[in-house]
């Protein structure tokens, strides 16, 4: 577990519609990272929320359909 998986989940979201598409609509964070980690990434809670605050990115959803802004390019 790492923070380096939860970089690569969010590259993946960044370039992945279907990924973007599956994790959008989760509000709980305790659910999304647990899906993440049943679909193969391996990283805490705690890891992910560091690499949200420390690239400055928010977990809060926004539009409609449902966005997140925390994929990366």
């Amino acid at each position: 577990m790492s923070k380096k998986n939860v970089e690569e989940f969010l590259i993946a979201g960044g370039s992945d519609k279907n990924i973007r598409a599956k994790y959008d609509e989760i509000e709980d964070k305790e659910i999304f990272v647990s899906m993440a980690n049943e679909d193969g990434y391996s990283f805490t809670l705690e890891e992910f929320t560091a690499v949200l605050n420390e690239s400055g990115d928010s977990f809060e959803s926004f539009g409609n359909p449902r966005k997140k802004g925390i994929w990366w390019k």
